[in-house]
Order: C-alpha cells, then sequence, then structure tokens
C-alpha cells in the first residue's frame, strides 16, 4: 500500500519536475480527471458533528478531525495530477450526504458516517478513521438507566442515520413500545432533548460528548448512558468503482500512518483542547490503533 502511493507521488513530483503534467504519466479517470479538469475538489461536511465536522461560532469554514483527514488527501491528490486544487466546502445533512457523493455534488464527504454494508453498495469508503457506538444521552435524574428502560418511551434520532435502526432492532428484541422521532440534524436532536419533546437522544457516543462538550456549563445537565446499542465504523464517503481515487485515499492514509501524522490528527481533536475550547479527552481506542497499525504505523 504504502510502496503504490510512493510510485504514484514520485511519477507526480517526476511530471511536476519535467514541466509537465502527471497524467501524462498516468492517464487520470474518475473524480481526479474531473479534479485536474476544474481545479476544485468539493467537501462535503456536517454543521454540527464535532469534533468531526462542524461549524464554530463565527467561522467561515468547517474544522474537525474529518475535515484534517480530507485536506491531507486533497493535497495527495493535487501532488498526483502535478496541479494545485482547491476546496470547496458544500453543507450536507445525514439524510442527504450519500445522495450528494452517488450525485456528483460531492467528491468526499468528511463527516461522522459508518461504513457499513449497505452504504458500500452505493458508494465506497477510506480507511476506518474512527469506531464509535450508538449511546443514548439522557437528563440528568432521568429514569432511564439503559436502554432496557426505553418502553413507553420517546427518542429522537437524527435523520438518515444508523441509530434509528439499532434502537429499532433493540426495541423488537426486547420487544418494547418505543416512538422514534427523527431530527434533521444532530443540533436538532439535542435540542429537542434539552426542550424535553423526548425522554432520550440516540446517537454515536463520540457526538454526544461533543455536544455535551460544546453545551458548556449545561453540559453537566446530561449524561450519556454506558450501555451501547451497535457499534459504528466510521470512514470518507467516495463515489464507488473509481479505483485510482481509492488507490490515492489508501496512499494518503498509509503516508499518515507511517509518519505517525494520523494519530497527531486524532490528538488534535480527541485529547487536546479544540479550537472553540472544549476539550473531549477521548484516547484512541484499541481497535483504532490496531487499524493505523494495520496500515503502517511504526511501533513505538
Amino acid at each position: 500500500m504504502a510502496r503504490s502511493f510512493l510510485r504514484w507521488a514520485s511519477a507526480g513530483l517526476l511530471a511536476l519536475a519535467l514541466g509537465c503534467p502527471a497524467q501524462a504519466a498516468e492517464v487520470l479517470t474518475g473524480t481526479l480527471k474531473q479534479a485536474n479538469a476544474s481545479g476544485v475538489v468539493t467537501v462535503g461536511y456536517r454543521e454540527s458533528s464535532l469534533p468531526f465536522s462542524y461549524i464554530a461560532p463565527g467561522a467561515k469554514q468547517p474544522m474537525g478531525y474529518a475535515i484534517d483527514l480530507c485536506r491531507e488527501i486533497v493535497d495527495d491528490m493535487s501532488k498526483f495530477i502535478g496541479r494545485p486544487l482547491e476546496i470547496k466546502f458544500q453543507p450536507v445533512t445525514s439524510a442527504s450526504r450519500q445522495e450528494a457523493v452517488t450525485s456528483g455534488a460531492v467528491d468526499l464527504e468528511c463527516g461522522s458516517t459508518t461504513a457499513n454494508a449497505e452504504r458500500r453498495k452505493a458508494v465506497d469508503f477510506s480507511p476506518v478513521t474512527f469506531v464509535g457506538a450508538t449511546k443514548l444521552m439522557v437528563k440528568a435524574g432521568s429514569p432511564l438507566k439503559s436502554y432496557r428502560d426505553l418502553g413507553g418511551r420517546k427518542v429522537v434520532v437524527t435523520d438518515g442515520t444508523t441509530n434509528e435502526a439499532a434502537v429499532r432492532a433493540i426495541a423488537d428484541r426486547l420487544k418494547m413500545d418505543v416512538t422514534i422521532v427523527r431530527a434533521r440534524d444532530h443540533a436538532d436532536s439535542f435540542r429537542m432533548l434539552s426542550a424535553g419533546e423526548v425522554d432520550a437522544f440516540a446517537t454515536d457516543d463520540v457526538l454526544l460528548y461533543g455536544l455535551r462538550a460544546a453545551a458548556g456549563n449545561q453540559g453537566s445537565e446530561f449524561l450519556v448512558l454506558p450501555s451501547a446499542l451497535s457499534y459504528e465504523p466510521y470512514g470518507i464517503m467516495f463515489r464507488k468503482d473509481d479505483p485510482q481515487m481509492a488507490e490515492v485515499i489508501k496512499g494518503t492514509f498509509a503516508r499518515l500512518a507511517e509518519s505517525r501524522e494520523g494519530l497527531w490528527i486524532y490528538d488534535r481533536w480527541f485529547t487536546q483542547r479544540l479550537p472553540t475550547g472544549e476539550r473531549l479527552n477521548i484516547p484512541m481506542s484499541e481497535e483504532l490503533t490496531r487499524i493505523w497499525e494495520m496500515l503502517g504505523l511504526p511501533p513505538e
């Protein structure tokens, strides 16, 4: 994988040194051909998926862990084709993100998207960037102590997420009557819980921690219950059947693993203080560490 990255990166640099475009060394296809023609890569981002992809108050561009990874991918796309590429940011929601990729509205979807088998039928994914779990957030003092207490309760999920299926599966297995409400985005789901319109908010645990941290002093009014309803491996989404783009993305992750930059990017968003002042204090899990090791992370 790393050798493949070095091979195409060297080809691109050689083309630059000779004053000719990289496609002279290799014919461009798919997303790379489009980017070479337009000089633009359109990146889909989420507005409230802290710390993966979000807009901070007063900020003009999105920031986050997934955004940083996508910037690295675009840098390598630029090296591959031998010309600078501009990033155009396009907001997407949980419900619209997959269609945005398949329709060509965005080239990379950089948010908090679970790379599951159903989605892989229509799109492709980068190597796993994070491993989360569906959990429930409730108000402090709530009688809900685990998902086993959901009978007769109302749960909000963000439209277009895999969390709804996780809640339904638990409800069916335990034969509980659970009312599921859909909200437009994570911020709206959190608002409904805050307003008492629902009893619980079900989404990936790291997003719940992010929303609680972003709430400042009010964050202490909410609890994330420990029981997991499902496990969610995240990835960067891009168009299916684009092998050249897939090779570039694999090369990016191999480079970030070998240089340990991938771990530094992770720490910037999960263990250090965020640009907006919050600190999540979520060290890298053993599962994600093993994934980076398989990508080429050298031993300590």
